[in-house]
């Protein structure tokens, strides 16, 4: 490890201290991103840096109550391989590795798993994985996106038109990443582009997702990246909403570790 021993680092203790903490269940964190395009504006690590912020700083002010895991840094990408820089892990192969992560926490004996997510695209899998876990452990095993914990929020406080103006490398994503680190944003190079096929049942909006639900191969929809008003965000939004939803996270992390594992029952 590089400098002190971080005591919600799951990776920073040895196996006998590890061993030891299972006793206080604490809810072991699973951060899971992408590497991916994000306009003209953004680094390809945005759901990375976003997601990772997130659980590390949830991390900080609860240390007792959590294990944070290493970020697994690539996601499912297969339709935005047609922008340069994009790493793609297949859908089964990400769904197996991920199980496999929770399964082993399981075999040592945490019994609460919560699944952290940076990306969309992922999220049909971390789901799958949740609902394998609980099949086949004596664990339960949670997933959100981060934009969930805020949906609420978001609706009140948002600039950009509904549905189309938050849905990627958008008004919400570029402010919060402006709020964290404004260096690394090209504002100058921020666009508005919303272009998916106009309905009453389909859209594309990380404030409400739509009742048909389709993902497009990304350049038939988007020539930036973008879906969504990047150019009206502000460091001051991004900080109201990234607040929210390390206060939001705390909230459910504490309602989640103390949920009850009933006995599974078979009636036949």
């Amino acid at each position: 490890m590089r400098g002190p021993k971080l005591q919600y680092r799951y990776d920073h203790y040895t196996w006998p201290e590890i061993k030891e903490l299972v006793p206080r269940q604490p809810v072991c964190i699973i951060p899971i991103g992408s590497v991916e395009d994000h306009g003209y504006h953004l680094p390809l690590d945005v759901d990375n840096f976003l997601i990772e912020s997130v659980c590390e700083d949830v991390a900080r002010r609860i240390p007792d109550e959590v294990l944070l895991l290493p970020l697994i840094p690539y996601g499912f990408e297969d339709h935005h391989m047609s922008f340069p820089g994009t790493i793609t892990i297949r859908a089964e192969h990400l769904e197996a590795f991920v199980l496999d992560i929770t399964l082993s926490l399981a075999h040592h004996g945490f019994r609460k798993i919560l699944i952290a997510d940076g990306h969309g695209s992922n999220m049909p899998i971390v789901d799958l994985v949740a609902r394998k876990t609980i099949i086949q452990s004596d664990a339960l095993c949670a997933c959100f996106i981060w934009p969930s914990l805020i949906a609420g929020l978001i609706k009140e406080t948002r600039e950009s038109e509904f549905p189309g103006g938050i849905s990627h490398a958008c008004e919400l994503e570029t402010s919060v990443y402006l709020y964290l680190n404004e260096n690394a944003v090209q504002m100058d190079k921020a666009v508005k582009e919303i272009d998916f096929p106009k309905s009453k049942y389909y859209w594309h909006d990380l404030a409400a997702g739509p009742p048909v639900r389709m993902v497009e191969w990304w350049t038939r929809i988007s020539k930036s990246g973008v879906i969504g008003d990047a150019t009206i965000a502000t460091k001051e939004k991004g900080k109201l909403w990234y607040d929210a939803t390390i206060n939001n996270l705390i909230e459910f992390v504490r309602e989640f570790r103390a949920f009850e594992v009933r006995e599974k029952v078979d009636l036949h």
